[in-house]
């Protein structure tokens, strides 16, 4: 989402870097650039305006101006910034108290909302949370389908009504987690294409009745400054608490995620990042800064493939490695579990210092070489020097591939084994007493 941003910003701080005096009037030529990019990118004109007036006055002051490294003391100002334009610290939802906690989801139809509970509700189970979804959207064909549907991929009950108004199913979901001793409820209400008074009257009838800990706007990322716009309204009206963007995996230019919190007051808590139920994450403002400058991710990238590797298997993974008997079978394994990290170029992004203005992420890649993996024998994959002429042509029959990929393919697979192969012993214990620096500090001290 960010990409053209990240890309604009950099080109505006390359003319500080460097640098051995900044002047006042180098900063100010720099600014006019991060605000011209912050327009471009959808930002409200009144955040962009007042988020550069804010860096200025921190980088023509004297600790900047002496500075040794000036340039790179303006771009942590802007950081700094943009980390407190974010929200400043991650917010948590407030699940205490007394009683199942009410989460409220609200928004315009068409913003993801139903598929947002199913995913929260996935999120908070996997956090070992009991939790009871609510179809109240009684107004949308096949929105309560939907969300049984969602409901039972993910193993939650959901409380519906046909007969019901949206008032008495919120309340009867509630109360039956009360009884059930569950810890959330949260309640999917009715969008419309546009905001209209009865709309926001029937959501302040559902507030009052149920008193919910949380009103969370679920807000399309998509659709830039008119997210914010929206987002201002349903504040005035609901005082919501946070807020849920959804696509921020697609093309939007970013706008809505920087100017909604300055607009409303309250945070984002989560963003949507694919389609998939698991595709939701917790928003992290000091990451998503270091992501919009170009600095990466890499605490978020190392959490996914911490939740998404298997330690067994990676402990299986480094004998093979130590005994050099890394085979097929042994990539396949991992690339698997890489494919469950998400969009590679989600990733790439996440990784410092890797520009993806005009890289095209082939995501079919990891799909074609998985095709030819397992159009491979058993003994193939664990012996692919057997791979003779015969084979090749029937591992690319097999897979819809042609002779070509597949010689390509055992090229790679050949070259990181003569990189494993490679290795000797002492490179094996470096690597380990480099993950483990204790060891190595008191094997110095008994020589």
């Amino acid at each position: 989402m960010f990409d053209e941003l990240a890309r604009r910003l950099n080109q505006a701080f390359r003319k500080l870097r460097g640098r051995g005096k900044l002047s006042p009037g180098d900063v100010d030529e720099a600014l006019r650039d991060v605000r011209r990019a912050l327009l471009e990118a959808d930002v409200n004109l009144g955040v962009a305006k007042d988020f550069t007036a804010r860096i200025r006055r921190k980088a023509v002051g004297q600790e900047v101006m002496s500075s040794i490294t000036p340039g790179q003391m303006v771009i942590k100002i802007v950081h700094d910034e943009l980390v407190a334009l974010l929200g400043g610290k991650a917010a948590s939802l407030k699940l205490d108290g007394t009683g199942p906690a009410v989460i409220m989801l609200v928004g315009l139809q068409g913003s993801g909302k139903t598929t947002a509970a199913g995913k929260l509700a996935r999120h908070l189970k996997s956090g070992g949370k009991k939790i009871l979804l609510a179809a109240a959207d009684v107004y949308r064909p096949a929105a309560i389908e939907q969300l049984r549907q969602l409901g039972e991929q993910i193993g939650i009950e959901v409380s519906w009504s046909e007969k019901d108004d949206p008032v008495k199913i919120c309340d009867r979901a509630v109360a039956q987690a009360g009884k059930q001793g569950l810890e959330a409820v949260i309640l999917d209400t009715a969008g419309r294409w546009h905001i209209d008074d009865k709309m926001m009257s029937e959501l302040e009838r559902i507030r009052d009745k149920v008193s919910p800990q949380e009103i969370l706007l679920v807000a399309d990322a998509m659709t830039g400054q008119e997210a914010v716009n929206l987002a201002g309204e349903f504040q005035r009206r609901l005082k919501i608490s946070g807020v849920i963007l959804t696509k921020m995996d697609g093309d939007a230019r970013g706008g809505a995620a920087l100017s909604i919190t300055a607009v409303t007051g309250q945070p984002i808590k989560f963003v949507g990042v694919g389609e998939k139920l698991d595709a939701l994450e917790p928003f992290y403002p000091d990451r998503m800064a270091s992501r919009i400058l170009g600095m990466g991710d890499v605490v978020t990238l190392v959490e996914k493939a911490q939740a998404t590797f298997d330690q067994k298997e990676q402990r299986k993974l480094e004998r093979k490695l130590r005994e050099k008997a890394f085979t097929f079978e042994d990539f396949l394994t991992q690339l698997r579990q890489l494919k469950k990290m998400g969009p590679l170029e989600n990733l790439l992004e996440m990784m410092p210092g890797v520009d993806l203005k005009g890289l095209q992420v082939d995501e079919n890649a990891l799909v074609r070489v998985e095709a030819m993996i397992n159009s491979m024998t058993p003994e193939e994959r664990d012996h692919p020097r057997i791979i003779d002429g015969s084979r090749r042509k029937r591992i690319a029959r097999g897979s819809g591939r042609t002779i070509q990929e597949v010689n390509q393919l055992l090229k790679q697979f050949g070259t990181i084994q003569q990189m494993i192969e490679g290795m000797d012993q002492t490179g094996w214990q470096k690597t380990l007493l480099t993950r483990r620096p204790k060891m190595r500090r008191r094997r110095g001290r008994h020589r």
